[in-house]
Parts: structure tokens; C-alpha cells; sequence
């Protein structure tokens, strides 16, 4: 249920960083399914950059411009992922300071709605892409 078409990170793979499942005004919900590449250990355990990259790209896609890129995260790691977990990002705006700033907010639950994860990303959306000269 995309309300709103996705304008930025076009090539971000679904399979590490996650899918979007739809892009509202004020929210943006991603969803990610571990697997066994991103285990570290015999127990199952994920790595959080997986997580984390899950929330990020919430974050950039609740933005939704094309060079949207991020400044600072203040995370917290709640509850371990593991292999099969289903995660669901869920990105809101807590500022939205300016046309270039915004404070975005996300949570991570997963498939049993347990909260796994969350965090605050600044956002920057510059004219230009980050790379172009």
C-alpha cells in the first residue's frame, strides 16, 4: 500500500536492507526478513547492522527525497534478532526543522510485535547528491 511513490534510495536491496510496504505523509513502514546470511553464530543470532540498516532506510523513505542521506543516529539495541525473525520498521517524524533537516523517529518490532529496536536519525536532504561534485 504505497500511498506515495518512492522517490529516493531506488536501489536498495530488499534482501539486506528490507522492504518498503507503504510511504504515507507523516509515516513509512519497511519490513525485513532475517536470514541466514546476516547469522553470526550457531544460535541463530542476526547481526544489528542489519537492523539497523533496516531502520535507517525507514527513515530515508519516510523522507522520501532523492538525496536524502543521514547526519546522526541515536539507536538502542532492545532485544536480540534471530534467523526467520520478520521485522518491521515503522518511521515517523518527530521535527521536521526545515526543507533540509528532519528529525525522524523509528521503532522496530518484530513478528510477534515485540519492540527489537529504536532510534533517532537526523536526516539532511541536500540539492545535490552526496557524491556529485
Amino acid at each position: 500500500m504505497n500511498n506515495i511513490p518512492q522517490n529516493t534510495h531506488l536501489k536498495a536491496s530488499e534482501k539486506f536492507i528490507g522492504k518498503v510496504i507503504s510511504i504515507e505523509e507523516t509515516k513509512a513502514v519497511v519490513q525485513l526478513k532475517i536470514t541466514e546470511e546476516m547469522v553470526v553464530d550457531s544460535f541463530g543470532l542476526s547481526h544489528g547492522s542489519f537492523t539497523f540498516g533496516l531502520a535507517d532506510y525507514a527513515a530515508m523513505v519516510l523522507i522520501n527525497k532523492p538525496n536524502v542521506v543521514l547526519g546522526k543516529a541515536e539507536v538502542k539495541f532492545i532485544k536480540p534478532t534471530v534467523l526467520g525473525n520478520l521485522l518491521e520498521a515503522t518511521a515517523v517524524y518527530k521535527e521536521q526543522l526545515n526543507e533540509v533537516k528532519s528529525v525522524v523517529e523509528v521503532s522496530v518490532l518484530n513478528e510477534d510485535n515485540v519492540k527489537v529496536f529504536e532510534g533517532e536519525f537526523v536526516c539532511f536532504s541536500l540539492e545535490k547528491h552526496v557524491l556529485k561534485k
